[in-house]
């Protein structure tokens, strides 16, 4: 079985002005997000840019501290009866929402309840459980079909979908439509009045945030402290703007910058380049799997015959090889990785082979509507190199540039291209999150019930609860291999190779974690 810290590693993954405090007068940073934040609602989509909006308005009961223990956030404790079938979780004291109304137990229900219905690892305990309820405003118990010992990890999570706390009243809707109304307990406010779509998003520091008065600020976990007063993200899409704001002094810290201006930045002297995130994002092609040409499995199984993962990290991060990996399969770099499979990427890459077996496979030209996100540079690059492969392969390829927020709504769509639907498009996840199957989300087999694509596969559903069920490691490496071997079979994506991601900030801007970006904790020097 994986030790902890590997298990956790493995399972994390796949935003009214603000009042002036201080002496030292406002503290303001200006943030440069890697695309535009199109759906605020962190529960409605698997979106990054999402996650970073949610963790500063939202707060979490549980949260993963650096060395990947959950650790208790809005917990105070749990109490753990019953065998492992029934958790009593304390709500700490003053905890309250954005808008002064106090965080009880029956927020928590209702957020949970909604939250288990949209993340795919969440469904493995919304199966386990018999009822969620608030035993008193501070407590709520979770009474379960079967023990359920990782419920602090999974509640902790840092991959998405976060399983963020929100106000009954607006929990209690429909999951499946996007909430605009932003009140949640975390450090930050959003600042709704300020909001520009496509251009600016801004958050003030909430005055009532009673963080956590004991532990060391680590990651998500410990003392939240917001010492910046106000946070402003800069939607800025041209490459050569957002360098240029940031060596100027216009804005603070860019998330993502282009390889190819990396050198400049390096050379500035107010300008700081380094990796936050080690185990790098995985690429991968996401196809339709209800929608002709790609629900025929040996249609999408044609694409691996040619697809060449060097030629697409290239594209996105440089050619420097220390800053991408290629030959990667479903099961990333890690404890689990393996093999099984690995024939289909590895062997010679090969046009005409594919070319063959696409028609081997029926393909009648139908049109394959690929979204293209501009706005975002590593999505767009490897959206290039693939959009043309696809083309070279012989795939009917309507080739759609759009903006990333649009793309993102677009995604849910299930409707045929000729009604507005989609056939594929490129995206990235955290390497670690595929490492082992837990909270890989785009692995699922599970239809309907799963992310857009909406892959249907029982077999790899059934190696995935092999692996959550097996207790020693060359149990859970079984598992791992035969899985890839299936994933292959039935292609729920097209790995494209894994990418170290820089990011570029002023030398005033101290203490930014590890990982993704989080704005608590971070101070201006």
């Amino acid at each position: 079985m994986l030790n902890r810290r590997q298990a956790f590693h493995v399972a994390a993954g796949v935003l009214a002005g603000p009042a002036i405090a201080g002496a030292q007068g406002s503290r303001i940073l200006r943030f440069v997000p890697q695309a535009d934040l199109a759906i605020l609602d962190p529960i409605a989509t698997p979106a990054f840019v999402t996650r970073a909006h949610a963790l500063m308005v939202f707060d979490t009961l549980y949260g993963w501290d650096a060395d990947f223990v959950s650790r208790p956030q809005m917990a105070e404790g749990h109490v753990v009866e019953n065998d492992g079938k029934l958790w009593r979780i304390t709500l700490r004291e003053g905890l309250r929402f954005h808008d002064g109304e106090p965080v009880r137990a029956r927020d928590v229900v209702a957020s949970l309840n909604r939250w288990g219905k949209r993340d795919t690892y969440a469904y493995d305990l919304m199966d386990a459980v018999d009822e969620i309820r608030a035993e008193s405003d501070r407590v709520v118990v979770l009474r379960l079909k079967k023990p359920f010992p990782t419920l602090p990890d999974l509640l902790g999570k840092p991959g998405t979908n976060i399983p963020c706390i929100m106000p009954e009243r607006l929990a209690s809707s429909d999951p499946m439509r996007p909430l605009t109304e932003m009140v949640g307990s975390g450090p930050f406010r959003f600042v709704t009045s300020e909001r520009v779509p496509g251009a600016l998003n801004v958050y003030a520091r909430f005055e009532g945030y009673v963080p956590r008065s004991s532990g060391t600020p680590s990651f998500l976990a410990g003392p939240k402290i917001a010492h910046l007063d106000r946070v402003e993200w800069r939607t800025m899409p041209d490459p050569a703007t957002a360098a240029a704001a940031l060596q100027s002094g216009e804005v603070d810290w860019w998330e993502q910058p282009l390889p190819d201006l990396l050198p400049v930045l390096r050379r500035h002297r107010n300008v700081r380049v380094s990796i936050q995130d080690e185990a790098g994002f995985i690429a991968f092609l996401r196809l339709n799997h209800v929608q002709p040409p790609f629900n025929n499995p040996a249609i999408r199984r044609a694409i691996l015959a040619a697809v060449d993962q060097a030629e697409v990290m290239r594209a996105v991060a440089g050619e420097d090889r220390a800053m991408w990996r290629d030959n990667i399969g479903f099961i990333t770099p890690g404890p689990m990785a393996n093999d099984a499979g690995m024939q289909a990427l590895t062997s010679p890459r090969s046009i005409d082979e594919a070319r063959r077996q696409l028609q081997a496979a029926g393909y009648r030209g139908e049109r394959v509507v690929f979204m293209a996100p501009t706005d975002f540079a590593a999505i767009n690059a490897m959206s290039l190199v693939t959009g043309d492969l696809l083309r070279r392969i012989g795939f009917n390829v309507d080739y759609q540039a759009l903006d990333w927020g649009t793309l993102a709504q677009r995604w849910n769509s299930r409707q045929p291209v000729e009604q507005g639907g989609w056939s594929a498009f490129c995206t990235f996840t955290t390497a670690a999150s595929t490492a082992a199957p837990a909270d890989n989300k785009f692995i699922r087999g599970i239809g309907d019930r799963g992310l857009m694509g909406w892959p249907d596969s029982s077999d790899i559903e059934r190696h995935r609860t092999a692996f959550l069920d097996a207790t020693d490691p060359a149990t859970q490496r079984a598992a791992c291999a035969a899985l890839q071997e299936v994933a292959f079979r039935d292609v729920p994506y097209v790995p494209l190779g894994i990418f170290l991601q820089p990011t570029a900030y002023r030398r005033d801007v101290l203490d930014i974690p590890r990982g993704f970006p989080l704005f608590f904790n971070v101070r201006r020097g």
